[in-house]
């Protein structure tokens, strides 16, 4: 696997997906520490979040599969 540069832009929208989900799940308060993400700060809320994550990333890929079929 080659390595590459890691897109300042990727790692911007996963963030602002992490703040997206925190708020939907009702813990953003406790997801960031002044304003900056911090999602170490609160294991319990981490979890859940990176887990919820990972399911609308699934989800997203999968349409984009079916949709160029």
């Amino acid at each position: 696997m080659e390595k590459r540069p890691i897109d300042s832009n990727a790692i911007k929208a996963l963030n602002e997906m992490k703040m997206e989900l925190a708020e939907e799940l009702g813990v953003s308060d406790t997801f960031t520490n002044k304003g900056k993400l911090d999602p170490v700060t609160n294991i319990f809320t981490a979890g859940p979040v990176g887990g919820l994550m990972t399911r609308k990333l699934v989800e997203m890929g999968e349409k984009e599969l079916m949709d160029e079929e």
